[in-house]
């Protein structure tokens, strides 16, 4: 199998290589730039760095040429966002999708995975709901807007001819995660969580990113193509995987769940203070808004059709808090250590 990745730099990318390299696949990684500590990373997997940008469409058509597979992983993620992120996340999310399956359908690659979103079919009730529902249209972020576009682009394409499946993961966690939960995790491993939090009825249903990577894998092998697939852990409030979380020494554990309305002046005045930390916006305006959607999905497709598997949800939060805690250890200042890191360390 010679399979080529987009976006194998990144938190879930990583994980993919990790994954294929356990089945000794070829693997070619498109990169932007190969003197990078991830992309050398990735070079020490044995997997092979193709010098690219998925927002430049140059050169994709004759880098996929051979592959048995293509990955489509490369997005932009962040809560927050400023307006230059913003532009950045809608060349990258929606223009390099379209530039990634054209140079696909070009190419002639027989099996396409598209790493989507289960934002991309919008907030379920608190119900469980399936891949069969469809987006209402409104927007909680410019991230869940730019997914959407994307999906919508990927899904052009399969009409088109173009063989390709879909894999929506619910919020993917794990150690040195970018997302607002690692960022909230690692807050409170420091011991600097606030006692406040807010939207503590919304529903999720978390996915560990080395159990999504190896269901990417598994879709690379036995998905059917023009089939889309939910992946999701076990669904719980974000108050439950917050009191979850009580059992690993850190911060407060008695917390005051504030109503949205009082929260969201709170944020605002604390992105710029964030920005100027060099960090992302976890604690943001858009953090409030998302939380106001449950995303209530269930796997049972990928279950059923990919044989696919998930962890036990104390078992996962187990071996993220122990791997973080060892990656922690090894930088050093509080924001260091608060910070994701963009290589995998160890």
């Amino acid at each position: 199998m010679r399979l080529f990745l987009t976006g194998g730099t990144g938190f879930i990318g990583q994980a993919v290589v990790r994954a294929a390299r356990r089945r000794a696949w070829s693997l070619a990684v498109l990169v932007r730039d190969p003197a990078s500590a991830p992309a050398r990373w990735i070079a020490s997997q044995g997997g092979e760095l193709v010098a690219g940008d998925v927002t430049r469409p140059d050169g994709l058509l004759s880098a996929m040429a051979g592959a048995d597979a293509l990955v489509h992983n490369a997005g932009v993620y962040e809560l927050g966002a400023g307006a230059a992120e913003r532009e950045r996340m809608r060349r990258v999310n929606v223009e390099g999708t379209d530039a990634v399956l054209r140079a696909a359908h070009e190419a002639g690659v027989p099996r396409t995975i598209y790493v989507s979103t289960a934002w991309a079919l919008g907030p379920t009730g608190p119900a469980p709901s399936d891949e069969s529902q469809h987006h209402p249209g409104r927007f909680l972020s410019a991230y869940e807007e730019s997914k959407v576009r994307a999906h919508e682009v990927a899904l052009s394409w399969r009409d088109r001819g173009l063989p390709l499946a879909t894999a929506m993961p619910n919020g993917v966690v794990g150690a040195n995660d970018h997302s607002v939960f690692g960022y909230f995790l690692r807050l409170y491993l420091l011991g600097a969580n606030p006692p406040m939090a807010f939207g503590g009825d919304a529903v999720y249903a978390l996915v560990d990113v080395e159990a999504l990577a190896e269901g990417l894998c598994l879709a690379v092998e036995r998905a059917a193509m023009g089939q889309d697939y939910l992946f999701c852990g076990a669904p719980e409030t974000l108050r439950a995987t917050f009191e979850r979380w009580r059992r690993y020494p850190g911060g407060a554990k008695a917390l005051l769940w504030l109503p949205r309305w009082l929260m969201w002046p709170m944020m605002a005045s604390l992105e710029p203070l964030e920005r100027a930390l060099g960090l992302p916006a976890f604690l943001s305006r858009d953090t409030v808004q998302v939380s106001r959607a449950h995303l209530n999905y269930d796997a049972a497709k990928a279950r059923r059709e990919l044989g696919w598997t998930h962890p036990d949800v104390d078992a996962m939060w187990d071996r993220i808090v122990a791997e973080e805690r060892a990656l922690m250890g090894r930088r050093r200042g509080f924001v260091e250590r608060l910070r994701h890191q963009p290589v995998v360390e160890g």
